[in-house]
């Protein structure tokens, strides 16, 4: 039984960029698709594909890498929020991913979102991960 399904997210993504796969498949949940989405529109992932089964359904995602040096486009992924000890943060109180550079993906009650989106917006969240 996995109990934090969005670090499984994270690690599968993490582990096919370190093995160069191009695609990796992820079983499928609300949250995830919603992560997915928020890559795909900051450009961190190619594409993506949600394909849904009897059960649960799969999210196949497509990574992107640089043609030239074959560096991924998704230099880290850091989970921030975990089941044990969740982190939330203000809309005064946004984190900044290296000043800027990257992107904290935080789930609000306006729904999943980055944290600019969020400051914009002027809601706060359950902090999920960071990306850069």
């Amino acid at each position: 039984m996995n109990s934090d399904p969005i670090a499984d997210y994270l690690t599968r993504v993490r582990n096919a960029i370190k093995a160069n796969h191009r695609i990796v498949e992820i079983p499928s949940s609300k949250i995830k698709k919603e992560i997915t989405k928020v890559l795909y529109d900051k450009g961190y992932i190619q594409s993506y594909k949600f394909e849904d089964s009897a059960v649960q359904g799969t999210i196949k995602i497509a990574l992107k890498y640089n043609p030239n040096t074959k560096q991924s486009a998704i230099v880290k992924l850091d989970r921030v929020s975990k089941p044990g000890l969740r982190k939330y943060a203000g809309s005064e109180a946004l984190p900044r991913v290296l000043n800027g550079l990257g992107i904290a993906i935080l789930s609000t009650s306006k729904g999943v979102m980055t944290e600019k989106e969020a400051r914009s917006l002027n809601v706060g969240g359950e902090v999920l991960c960071y990306v850069y």
